[in-house]
């Protein structure tokens, strides 16, 4: 095998043990939130910038390697925001270009007056991704695999989303499926048994919730949780197995003087739909800052908890962010913890 081989197989074992997702996975949900979720598209109250660079399992050659860009915003049309994300995914030879456009309606629950307002947020997304792989970097055991005799595959794939966010200052709530089209990535061929799976993609469902704890005037104690699952109203047979556990992230988090952050996180997984058995991914630990002037940076780090851990020298993030308030939210401090 050459260069790739050792990394498609730690790969096939890490996605069958741990997660088993497509979707590129971040350590710290709410530094770009928009990555799952296309409702939190205008919760900012600001034009929002954020740029995250992800390296996983770093050390590995040909290991997964992201970067997104988000940009929303809310608009003078009444209680309507939008977003644009944008994401680069390379996992070995493949890659995956996402460009996706967001629609946000934004209601409010209460009287936004009295100085806690809830708002409930509805979102819808569209978008194409490029998926391109260069099997010719390969050797293969079986050179008639079915599954690898176009060595160049480049396939567009067109998508829509969709998403609920509750929040207010001190909490928040959503559910979302970013994208529902389950496009197939190669064609059947003739000779193959309709029984064997074909390469799709599988919708992928998130579901987060998170407070804000004031324990004293300086200090704000913020624990969340955010729970994957692939495939969730798929059957389970020959054809359409799944086979990914659900994973969840559990996030204990500080903040200081609102400028501050830093916590701790567990990353683990259940097959509660396959066998119920579960394992664990990592430990995380995550800093970042918030300065007046509207910039945020932010960095988090994965100790792995599998045999990766051996090879690889764990996953790192790198965030940077701006909010560009309005003229009537500068005159007064800005505080937001989500």
């Amino acid at each position: 095998m050459k260069k790739y081989s050792l990394l498609l197989i730690l790969f096939v074992w890490s996605a069958y043990q741990v997660n088993a997702q497509q979707d590129p996975m971040f350590t710290k949900y709410m530094f770009n939130p928009m990555q799952y979720n296309p409702a939190y598209a205008g919760s900012a109250e600001a034009l929002d910038l954020t740029v995250l660079h992800r390296h996983q399992w770093w050390g590995i050659k040909g290991a997964p390697m992201t970067q997104s860009l988000s940009i929303h915003s809310p608009i003078p049309v009444k209680n309507v925001a939008l977003g644009f994300h944008a994401s680069h995914d390379q996992v070995g030879v493949s890659r995956t270009v996402d460009l996706s456009a967001i629609f946000a309606y934004r209601v409010p629950l209460n009287d936004v007056t009295k100085g806690n307002p809830i708002y409930m947020s509805m979102a819808l997304q569209g978008g194409v991704a490029n998926w391109t792989s260069d099997w010719s970097k390969l050797n293969f055991d079986d050179v008639n695999d079915p599954a690898f005799q176009n060595l160049q595959p480049n396939l567009w794939l067109p998508n829509f989303g969709a998403g609920i966010y509750f929040h207010s200052k001190s909490w928040y709530a959503g559910f979302s499926a970013p994208k529902l089209f389950t496009n197939k990535l190669r064609k059947r061929l003739p000779t193959e048994q309709t029984t064997i799976p074909i390469a799709q993609q599988y919708r992928h469902y998130y579901l987060a919730v998170g407070g804000a704890i004031k324990i004293t005037p300086t200090v704000v104690f913020r624990p969340s949780l955010l729970v994957k699952n692939v495939g969730l109203f798929l059957e389970k047979n020959a054809v359409s197995a799944v086979g990914a556990p659900t994973e969840f992230d559990i996030d204990l988090g500080f903040m200081f003087n609102n400028f501050f952050w830093i916590g701790a996180s567990f990353r683990s997984s259940f097959e509660w739909m396959i066998g119920g058995t579960s394992s664990y991914d990592s430990v995380d630990l995550w800093l970042g800052m918030r300065f007046k002037n509207g910039i945020r940076v932010g960095l988090a780090y994965d100790y792995t908890l599998t045999q990766l851990q051996g090879p690889g020298q764990g996953s790192y993030e790198v965030m940077l962010g701006y909010d560009m308030y309005r003229p009537s939210v500068d005159k007064i401090q800005h505080v937001r913890y989500f």
